[in-house]
C-alpha cells in the first residue's frame, strides 16, 4: 500500500512541476515583447526580452533536472539500488558505525555525482549565456572540493552522533537527536561569518565612509546591534548582486556583494538595507528558525515511528537487515521520501515568505524614501534578469518574493 501511495505522490509531484513550468514558459513568452507599464520608463525592451529568455531557459533546464532526479530516486528505491548498496557494504565492513556512515556517504555521493553535470551546465552554459557566470573551471573545481571537504568535516561527526544516539538512547533518542541537530545549526551559524564563508570568498571592511556612516545611522535608528560592515568579492563568481546579514551577537555583520555596491547609489543601498532590517524588526528570521527547528522535530518524530515499521522499508524497495542496525537505512529512506510528501506545502511557505517581504518593504518605506527602494529594486530586477511578468499560478506556488509589478505598486501607493 505504501508503495502505491509513494508512487502516486511522486507521479503527481513530477506532473505538477512540469505543468507549472510549462505555464511559466507560456506566460513569460506571451508577455515577452512588451514591458509592463510600471517599468516602461526604466527598463528597455531588450532587457525585458533578455529576462524572458533567461527565465524560459531556466524553466526548461529545471524540467529536465527534475525528471533526472525522479529517475535517480526510483533507481535507489524501487529498482533496488539502495538494497544493493546496503547489502554490499554489509559484506565489506564489519564495524556497524562505519558501515552505516559509508551507506550515508555512498547515497550522498551518488546524488552529488548526478547533480554535478547540472551544476556545470548551469554555470558554464546557462549563466554564461546571459553574462552572469565569472567562475573559471579551476575555481569551480576548487569550490567543489572545498564544499566536499567541509561536508565531510562537519557532516561526518553530526551523522555519527545522530546514529550513535539512535542506537544508544532508547525510546527518547528522538529528542536527543533533535537537540544535537539544533546545536549543530547554531554552531554553523556561529562559524559561518568568520570560518566558513572566508573559505570561499574574500571579505574586506567597507571602505566607503559615506555609505558606512549612513548604514550605521540606519542600524542605530532600527535598534540593530551591528558587528561590522563588509564587502564580499561576489564579482569573482557572478554578476548577480546581493547583500545579506549573517551571524549573531558580536559576529553579526552586514555583507555587501561588490557587484551591488557598484550598481546602486548611497540612497538606494540604504533603502535595500532598511528592507533587510525590516526582517529583523518583525522577527522574521527568528520565526523562520523556530519553524525550521519545529519541522526538524516533526521529522525526527516521524522517523522514530517509521523506522520501526517494516512496511516503510519494503514499501520503498528495501529489506532491512536482520540482527544489524538499520538506522542509516531509515535516515536515507526518510530523506528520499520526505520531499515527495512535503512538496505540497510549498505554496503555504511561499505565501508566508511573500507576506514577510511586504512587511519588510513597508518598514523600509517608513525608514527611507520609498522611491529609493523602488529605484533599487528596478535596477536589481534589470541587472539580475528577473522576469517582470511571471505566471500568477507559478508565482503563487513557488515565489518567495512578490511579483515585481505588485511589489512596486505597493511601495508607490503604500
Amino acid at each position: 500500500m505504501f508503495t502505491v501511495l509513494f508512487s502516486l505522490f511522486l507521479l503527481a509531484d513530477i506532473l505538477l512541476r512540469l505543468w507549472l513550468a510549462a505555464r511559466q514558459i507560456r506566460h513569460v513568452r506571451l508577455h515577452r515583447d512588451q514591458v509592463p507599464g510600471a517599468f516602461a520608463d526604466r527598463i528597455r525592451l531588450y532587457s525585458h526580452q533578455r529576462a524572458a529568455n533567461y527565465t524560459v531557459d531556466k524553466m526548461q533546464f529545471s524540467m529536465i533536472e527534475r525528471i533526472v532526479d525522479a529517475a535517480v530516486l526510483v533507481m535507489l528505491t524501487f529498482m533496488g539500488g539502495l538494497q544493493v548498496l546496503d547489502f554490499q557494504l554489509g559484506r565489506l565492513i564489519d564495524n556497524e558505525m562505519l558501515r552505516q556512515l559509508a551507506l550515508l556517504g555512498a547515497v550522498l555521493a551518488i546524488m552529488g555525482l548526478t547533480g554535478l553535470p547540472f551544476s556545470i551546465w548551469r554555470k558554464f552554459k546557462l549563466e554564461a549565456r546571459y553574462g552572469f557566470n565569472r567562475v573559471t573551471p579551476a575555481l569551480f573545481m576548487q569550490d567543489t572540493l572545498k564544499g566536499l571537504a567541509l561536508a565531510l568535516i562537519l557532516g561526518t561527526p553530526l551523522a555519527a552522533c545522530v546514529l550513535w544516539i539512535m542506537g544508544s538512547a532508547g525510546p527518547s533518542w528522538v529528542w536527543w537527536a533533535w537537540a544535537a541537530w539544533v546545536v549543530f545549526n547554531f554552531l554553523v551559524i556561529w562559524l559561518f561569518p568568520s570560518v566558513i564563508a572566508p573559505m570561499f570568498n574574500r571579505f574586506t571592511p567597507l571602505a566607503n565612509p559615506e555609505i558606512s556612516a549612513r548604514i550605521h545611522a540606519l542600524a542605530k535608528r532600527c535598534g540593530f546591534a551591528l558587528g561590522g560592515l563588509f564587502v564580499m568579492d561576489g564579482s569573482r563568481r557572478s554578476a548577480h548582486g546581493n547583500a545579506y546579514f549573517t551571524g549573531f551577537g558580536k559576529t553579526r555583520r552586514i555583507v555587501f556583494f561588490d557587484t551591488l555596491l557598484s550598481r546602486l547609489d548611497v540612497d538606494e543601498i540604504e533603502a535595500v538595507l532598511a528592507h533587510e532590517l525590516g526582517h529583523f524588526h518583525h522577527k522574521h528570521i527568528v520565526r523562520r528558525m523556530v519553524v525550521s527547528f519545529a519541522a526538524a522535530l516533526v521529522f525526527f518524530l516521524a522517523l522514530g515511528w517509521l523506522s520501526q515499521q517494516v512496511w516503510f522499508y519494503t514499501g520503498l524497495g528495501v529489506i532491512p537487515q536482520l540482527g544489524r542496525p538499520n538506522d542509516a537505512l531509515a535516515l536515507v529512506l526518510m530523506f528520499l521520501a520526505m520531499p515527495v510528501f512535503t512538496f505540497w506545502i510549498t505554496p503555504l511557505a511561499s505565501w508566508l515568505s511573500r507576506r514577510d517581504e511586504f512587511q519588510a518593504d513597508r518598514y523600509a518605506a517608513s525608514q527611507c524614501p520609498p522611491e529609493k527602494l523602488v529605484s533599487a529594486l528596478v535596477k536589481l530586477y534589470d541587472d539580475n534578469a528577473a522576469t517582470l511578468t511571471p505566471d500568477p499560478v507559478h508565482s503563487a506556488f513557488y515565489d518567495s518574493h512578490p511579483p515585481a509589478v505588485l511589489r512596486i505598486q505597493n511601495l508607490k501607493h503604500g
